[in-house]
């Protein structure tokens, strides 16, 4: 079974104009969805073997709580930040690992969402989580074909 989660980072500062997009920290709110989120994730008995993350602040934040939550050490990796939904498929697939976390950003995120659940996602939220689940083992099949099932977790 090939299982893709997609997260997007939980909401970011925008309190300082003068600081670069990149090093955004996560704001008040983000603070609080992205512990949340993840201890969601894992109640829920996923495991994941690979989590990785857009090396933006807010990402490798959010990627974190993630990461604490389900014994899972984060992978950044810079070709995540702002990267189209093929991008973001490749470099889960190219993690070779049957169950793969990517935490990245708009709208390259919700674009892929929406194309993996045949529009059903028409936007990820901050701090939301889509789990795609395929019954193959192969990741040349999960990105060719539809997967099984998906489901969409946002903050309350």
């Amino acid at each position: 079974m090939t299982k893709l989660v997609l997260v997007r980072h939980a909401k970011s500062d925008w309190g300082d104009p003068g600081l670069d997009d990149h090093d955004r920290p996560l704001n008040r709110r983000g603070l609080r969805d992205a512990p949340r989120m993840a201890a969601r994730l894992a109640e829920s008995g996923f495991r994941a073997d690979a989590i990785l993350s857009s090396t933006a602040a807010r990402a490798a934040a959010t990627a974190g709580h993630f990461g604490g939550a389900l014994g899972v050490p984060v992978e950044l990796q810079e070709d995540l930040y702002g990267a189209p939904g093929s991008v973001l498929l490749r470099a889960a697939a190219e993690r070779g690992v049957d169950s793969v976390i990517v935490v990245a950003h708009d709208p390259g995120l919700s674009m892929l969402a929406g194309a993996l659940s045949d529009g059903g996602i028409g936007h990820m939220p901050t701090c939301a989580v889509a789990i795609f689940t395929w019954d193959d083992d192969d990741w040349e099949v999960a990105t060719a074909v539809a997967p099984q099932s998906w489901s969409l977790d946002t903050p309350d």
